[in-house]
């Protein structure tokens, strides 16, 4: 077996790449970002969000979600975290490894640089997200990862291990909430050794939780299908919003599963990176949390 990559049209989106290796695709943009607009099972559907309507009609001067993956820098400041990039992105490919390497941000001097490793066999994929300081100045900040996953499914973040009063004195973990985070909204299940974000539509309202995620992954149950997302934790690092490696955001039509490397302050030419690994899993997983430790027989050496 072997990994290929194909330019193709997805949709109305032209120029785009799709890296497969027969077992599952990636569909990526290049004529804007880069999104990953694509990740499933060779044959079978998209476990990522797109906005059709803004993949349809794309736009210079505006920043566009267009849903799928994308790298961002944290923290989320206007108009800084949302430059519009709708250029054209240049890549190469060497044959193993697919590296997308989008223009600079022409008012904040940032560079990015995603590196994609599809296995030959199987669904894992490595992603090396960088953010570089193409400035003159000092400039502090996290590489921030968010996938926007399709609508119907719930995020599973594992917690802390249980360790009973006075064994344990000191606390394991921030849960960082937003202004409009509503801690008894019923999209959430606030268990003993996991916490799950439900997408539904029926609720309006938008949800935010950060955490500072030790166990390094999170994910996302959507019918029969199991997405995991695996990512660093440093012990000791300054990490951004008060503390979190790891967001998650729903609100009617997807949720998002984010990741963020330690807030660094990064001198001009400096960069800063953080790293991804994605699986794929056929595989029910029902509401219990002993239906959830299945999913830790899915965690691979990162």
């Amino acid at each position: 077996m072997s990994v290929s990559l194909d330019v193709i049209d997805f949709g109305l989106v032209k120029n785009c790449l799709k890296l497969g290796n027969g077992t599952v695709d990636l569909i990526l943009s290049t004529e804007f970002g880069p999104r990953i607009l694509f990740y499933g099972f060779t044959g079978e559907g998209n476990l990522f969000k797109n906005f059709d309507e803004q993949l349809a009609a794309p736009k210079v001067d505006e920043w566009q979600s267009y849903g799928g993956h994308r790298l961002w820098h944290a923290p989320e400041v206007f108009p800084r975290t949302y430059y519009p990039d709708n250029d054209p992105v240049p890549y190469d490919w060497n044959g193993r490894t697919l590296t997308l390497m989008p223009i600079d941000e022409k008012g904040t001097k940032i560079g990015k640089k995603i590196s994609i490793d599809l296995s030959i066999e199987g669904s894992r994929v490595v992603l090396d997200h960088e953010i570089i300081n193409k400035g003159v100045w000092d400039v502090e900040l996290a590489a921030w990862c968010l996938s926007v996953m399709a609508p119907g499914g719930r995020v599973i973040i594992p917690q802390e291990e249980y360790i009973s009063h006075p064994e344990a004195l000191v606390p394991a973990r921030p849960l960082v909430l937003w202004h409009f985070t509503k801690m008894n909204d019923p999209r959430f299940i606030w268990g003993e050794r996991y916490i799950q974000l439900k997408q539904d539509d029926s609720y309006p309202s938008k949800q935010k939780i950060g955490v500072n995620n030790t166990k390094g992954w999170a994910a996302y149950c959507l019918e029969d299908m199991v997405f995991l997302k695996q990512h660093p934790f440093k012990a000791g690092a300054v990490y951004p919003d008060m503390g979190c490696n790891a967001e998650f955001f729903t609100q009617p039509g997807f949720l998002e599963i984010e990741s963020l490397s330690p807030l660094t302050r990064l001198v001009p030419g400096g960069s800063v990176s953080q790293k991804e690994v994605w699986s794929l899993h056929h595989m029910k997983v029902g509401k219990d949390e002993s239906e959830l430790d299945r999913i830790q027989d899915l965690i691979q050496n990162k």
